[in-house]
């Protein structure tokens, strides 16, 4: 009885097991995506990067194109020099100027294009390809880019479909960045001050808390030194009054 269900065990963890293989090389969890190195908040500047993974066997990925959307568009977009791949910034005029730092932009960038001058993303591996955004918008709590990947058999698959609330995740999703509560700094991160009063606090409580420790183990020095020398003449008293009775 106790080996039909040991059997029984390890059959239902080897299908589970067997299920989880096959939801990780489902093509639906290897799609183009966007993630914030840090965070992206409303209002402030991030790094982003896109992670473009090779799903073919027989081909690898030459091109990437990713598209900013037009209706919150972004007036800064600089893009990491990249060893074994041509950049080109697209820009366009926009029919709304936007007003950063005082400034106004009357154009911004609407595409980001990607070339392999090498191999590209050969079968069995992925490629991230960060850029530097902002400022980001204050009035949406994402940011959705239509991205097209391009093979080296000139397949084309485009992920430009956008994920809609409360219905499954469609074959070929768009990337989304999640946009993060505004910061005060509005950039995003720490700023260099910040740093540097967290790191002088940090080591006055550090030092603090050593002088502490300090007192506390000379205290207990103190009252082990005590206890001791109570024991020994406790222990001397103790052998007089042996020695005392035994002559008696």
């Amino acid at each position: 009885m106790k080996a039909s269900r040991s059997a029984a065990a390890v059959a239902a963890v080897a299908a589970v097991a067997g299920t989880a293989v096959l939801a990780v090389s489902s093509p639906a969890f290897a799609h183009v995506s966007v993630q914030p190195e840090g965070t992206a908040a409303k209002g402030g500047y991030a790094v982003i990067d896109f992670k473009v993974p090779n799903e073919r066997d027989n081909a690898s990925t030459t091109k990437v194109e990713v598209n900013f959307p037009a209706d919150h568009p972004l007036a800064s977009v600089m893009p990491q020099p990249m060893a074994g791949w041509k950049i080109e910034v697209t820009k366009s005029k926009l029919a709304k100027p936007l007003e950063t730092h005082g400034e106004k932009i009357s154009e911004a960038v609407t595409k980001v294009t990607w070339t392999a001058a090498d191999k590209g993303i050969e079968p069995g591996y992925f490629q991230k390809f960060p850029l530097s955004v902002g400022a980001l918008p204050e009035d949406t709590d994402e940011l959705v880019f239509k991205a097209i990947q391009t093979y080296s058999d000139n397949e084309v698959v485009r992920w430009i479909e956008v994920q809609q609330k409360g219905q499954e995740e469609p074959e070929n999703p768009a990337p989304a960045l999640a946009l993060s509560a505004a910061t005060d700094d509005h950039h995003g991160s720490t700023t260099a001050e910040d740093t540097a009063a967290k790191t002088e606090t940090t080591a006055s409580g550090d030092s603090g808390s050593s002088g502490g420790s300090d007192t506390t183990a000379r205290v207990l020095g103190v009252v082990g030194i005590v206890v001791g020398a109570a024991g020994v003449a406790y222990g001397v008293l103790a052998g007089r009054r042996r020695s005392t009775g035994s002559e008696a």
